[in-house]
């Protein structure tokens, strides 16, 4: 029989942050299953109710990760305006996003750092590539957006692939030197990301 707390759709949802926080403090490999238990104040047979293993929760944050950001994202890159107007919108969405879910993004990272370790098996590594394919379709809606900045002339002749992979890596390098204040509130942080845009992003601007 379900207990009423197993088909609470809210544990799952508390153990993927309570995951991520783990991958994003300790690392995949030194994470238990343990610490998620305990950090989500649940039995390891919970965990387990909801998840086969500590990789399938992995896959399962990377892919949440991915989808909040796509979420706030997409719309953005269909928005009015020049492809550099839009492009901005796009970055500021990103950086907010992972201000907000800054441990999310550190286990996308992972994933992608991680997708060809030999401390995985064979599928697993199968599994990291296949899932990667989001980021690269999140990377194609920048790398639409900047062709089209470059096309109406509100950015720089520059080569778009190279300078969508450059604008991400510099907005992805946020979560380095980014930790999550107490009450912090959404007006520092969109403040705090529109400045960091603006630096980024003043290097393809048009004169």
């Amino acid at each position: 029989m379900t207990s009423t707390a197993d088909a609470d759709p809210g544990i799952r949802a508390r153990v993927l942050d309570a995951a991520a926080s783990a991958f994003a403090r300790r690392g995949f490999a030194k994470t238990t299953i343990d610490d998620i238990a305990m950090a989500v104040g649940a039995t390891k047979g919970l965990v387990y109710y909801h998840f086969r293993s500590k990789f399938d929760i992995f896959l399962a944050a990377y892919e949440l990760g991915m989808h909040k950001v796509k979420a706030v994202v997409e719309p953005l890159a269909d928005s009015p305006g020049s492809g550099l107007e839009r492009l901005k919108r796009m970055a500021t969405g990103h950086v907010i996003n992972l201000m907000e879910d800054v441990d999310y993004h550190h286990v996308v990272h992972q994933g992608v750092r991680d997708q060809s370790s030999e401390s995985l098996t064979v599928g697993q590594r199968e599994a990291l590539v296949n899932l990667n394919q989001l980021r690269k379709d999140y990377e194609l809606l920048f790398r639409r957006v900047v062709e089209e900045g470059v096309t109406d002339g509100s950015l720089r002749k520059v080569d778009p692939p190279l300078a969508t992979r450059v604008l991400l890596s510099s907005l992805n390098a946020v979560d380095v030197w980014y930790h999550e204040q107490e009450k912090q509130h959404a007006e520092g942080i969109r403040a705090l990301a529109g400045d960091v845009v603006d630096l980024i992003l003043g290097g393809i601007a048009s004169p």
